[in-house]
């Protein structure tokens, strides 16, 4: 056991290791060892690799392209579902979750009208 760890009150060989750890983390990167940007990316956790590549101009622009596809694609299909309701008036604007409505009536009632038949 060494001075250090009799101070922190370490008693066992992990809690030795699991301070020299702890010891690493709070010296600057020139004294780790670490040269290049790769090496101080590996010591950080996987959340904050995520969040800094997250910040990057490339990966927003990119993301937000991904995005207004995304809501792009989303506006079509409630488009092409809101032709094959019948409302009155025809071109009546409708809202996302009336159209949602309106198609579950519309569903029933041609489940009825087949059960009729």
């Amino acid at each position: 056991m060494t001075f250090t760890s009799i101070e922190n009150g370490l008693n066992s060989e992990s809690d030795v290791r699991d301070s020299d750890d702890d010891c690493k983390d709070s010296l600057p990167l020139s004294s780790r060892g670490h040269r290049g940007g790769n090496q101080e990316n590996a010591q950080l956790s996987r959340e904050e690799r995520r969040r800094r590549r997250r910040a990057t101009v490339k990966y927003r622009t990119a993301h937000a392209t991904r995005e207004r596809i995304r809501v792009e694609a989303f506006n079509v299909a409630f488009a092409e579902l809101r032709k094959l309701l019948p409302t009155l008036p025809p071109d009546k604007k409708l809202s996302k979750i009336e159209i949602l409505r309106l198609a579950i009536c519309y569903i029933s009632y041609l489940n009825h009208v087949l059960d009729l038949t």
